[in-house]
Order: structure tokens, then C-alpha cells, then sequence
């Protein structure tokens, strides 16, 4: 998907929802326990249900990897079912992966090729030869950790190098990599008073921005800082949506959470 395609999906939805499909067994509705695949089941419902209101999905690949072959079965039947279904949604693996260089080839391979999904997310330690592979895929999407909301965020990303934040010199760095058009970028929505220095960076790059709803990030405070003339802004939220109720109604209820979400969203737009 280009990136001028997800622009046109936000303006037609007048939302720029990520839906995190983050799935832990324990915590699905008990009747769909009883299903050859209940990971698949609780996602396909979940996405009939909300795909009105969201422009993607980012399924935590860890979610998947935990529950063995299985596991990966329910991702690999996720994906292949919005791809059909829903081709109009971008699709992100949540997978924060980056390796050597043909390490990293094999794992755009794996998620870009095998299970086509339209971005993924890497982790930019290793440098430029870990992130550089996956820039080369035609209309997919490298989304790179900049400025993350858990509270280890402030052991490095914040510390400073020559009077500048680590995660300065990420941002920075990364736009002089080969195909840096391809890139968005991981900003965690309990840094808000952080996105005016990171637009001074990336102005018009798009960010992917989890911490809305669970985890606390204000909505508000990274729209007025965050949102560019092609909205530039992917809001991410999980548990706060998939996770609202555990009754026969689950998936309706997730809607409703997503709907005020939109909402809100449309306000900004």
C-alpha cells in the first residue's frame, strides 16, 4: 500500500485508527474457546465488527509466537483474511525486529513476502545495515522505534550525545539512509510534549503512536503536535478496544469503543 493510499483511506473514514490485535487466550471470551482456532475466531470478529472505523490493524507477532505453530497459523489465517477481505486496511507487524544485514532480509522476506503484510516494525540498535533490507520492498513500510511510551524509554532514547537526545540522533541519522521515504516511526503517545521536537525532524513523515486509551496518552496532546497536512498520525490502541467486554456481545462492544474513538478523531480532521 502507498502511502498516498492510506491517506485517502483516513480521509474517507475521517479516522486514523490502528486497531492492535494483541490476543492473549486467557483473556478472550470463554464461548470461543470451544473453536478449532479461537485466536482466529476472536480476530475475524473483532475485524467484521470495527473495520468501519479504524484504517489498520497491528497484530503483536509475540501474541502469536507464544502460542507455538499454532499461534502463528491464527496470524498467518489473520492476515490472509484482511488482505481478502479488507485489502483497503494497512496492515502492520508488530514485530520490532533488526539483525544483521541478511538477517534482516530474511525478516522482510518473511513478513512483506510470505504473509504480505503492508509495514512492520524494527529496532534501529544495530543501525543502518539492520533497517536498510527492509527498506527496499516496493509500497511497504518500515516503522522504527524512535521515542517509545514504556518507562525504560528514559535509560537511552532520552539520554544525550553531544547535548543531543539519543532519539534525536536516531530520527536524524535514519533520513540518510537509502529509501528513508519508506520509513514511519514508532512515538509513544505518553511522550506528547515530545512530538513538537520530533516534527522538527520528520515533519511529514507518518507515526505510529501506541499509548492512547491503556496506557494513559492524551488523544488531545498528540493531534495538536502530531498532525500534519496529510494527517501523518497512526493512533493505536488495543486492550482499550478488543478487550471491552468478555460476554456473547464482545465484538459490538469493541466497536462502540473504537466508534468513540473515531469520533473523537474526526473532531481533529
Amino acid at each position: 500500500m502507498t502511502t498516498q493510499e492510506l491517506v485517502a483511506q483516513i480521509k474517507k473514514k475521517k479516522s486514523f485508527l490502528c486497531i492492535g490485535l494483541d490476543v492473549d487466550v486467557d483473556k478472550i471470551p470463554s464461548h470461543l474457546l470451544s473453536n478449532e482456532d479461537p485466536i482466529f475466531a476472536f480476530n475475524k470478529a473483532i475485524i467484521d465488527a470495527t473495520h468501519h472505523f479504524c484504517v489498520a490493524y497491528k497484530p503483536n507477532t509475540a501474541f502469536y509466537e507464544a502460542y507455538g505453530l499454532k499461534g502463528w497459523k491464527s496470524l498467518e489465517k489473520t492476515i490472509n483474511y484482511l488482505n481478502e477481505t479488507y485489502p483497503e486496511i494497512f496492515t502492520i507487524a508488530d514485530a520490532k525486529r533488526g539483525d544483521i544485514g541478511n538477517t534482516s532480509a530474511m525478516y522482510a522476506k518473511a513478513f512483506f513476502e510470505d504473509l504480505a503484510f503492508d509495514s512492520v516494525t524494527v529496532a534501529p540498535y544495530m543501525g543502518k545495515d539492520s533497517i536498510e533490507p527492509f527498506l527496499t520492498f516496493k509500497d511497504k513500510h518500515t516503522i522504527m522505534l524512535a521515542l517509545t511510551s514504556n518507562e525504560g524509554a528514559f535509560d537511552f532514547q532520552t539520554k544525550k550525545i553531544n547535548e543531543k537526545e539519543v532519539y534525536k540522533h536516531v530520527l536524524e541519522t535514519s533520513k540518510t539512509w537509502k529509501n528513508s521515504e519508506n520509513l514511519m516511526y514508532v512515538v509513544g503517545a505518553t511522550k506528547a510534549e515530545y512530538f513538537k521536537e520530533i516534527r522538527k525532524i520528520v515533519p511529514n513523515s507518518f507515526l505510529l503512536v501506541p499509548g492512547v486509551g491503556a496506557q494513559g496518552g492524551s488523544l488531545q496532546d498528540v493531534c495538536k503536535y502530531g498532525l500534519t497536512k496529510d494527517i501523518g498520525l497512526l493512533i493505536n490502541s488495543s486492550r482499550g478496544i478488543i478487550y471491552a467486554s468478555k460476554d456473547l456481545n464482545f465484538a459490538k462492544d469493541a466497536a462502540l469503543k473504537a466508534e468513540e474513538l473515531q469520533i473523537q478523531m474526526q473532531s481533529f480532521l
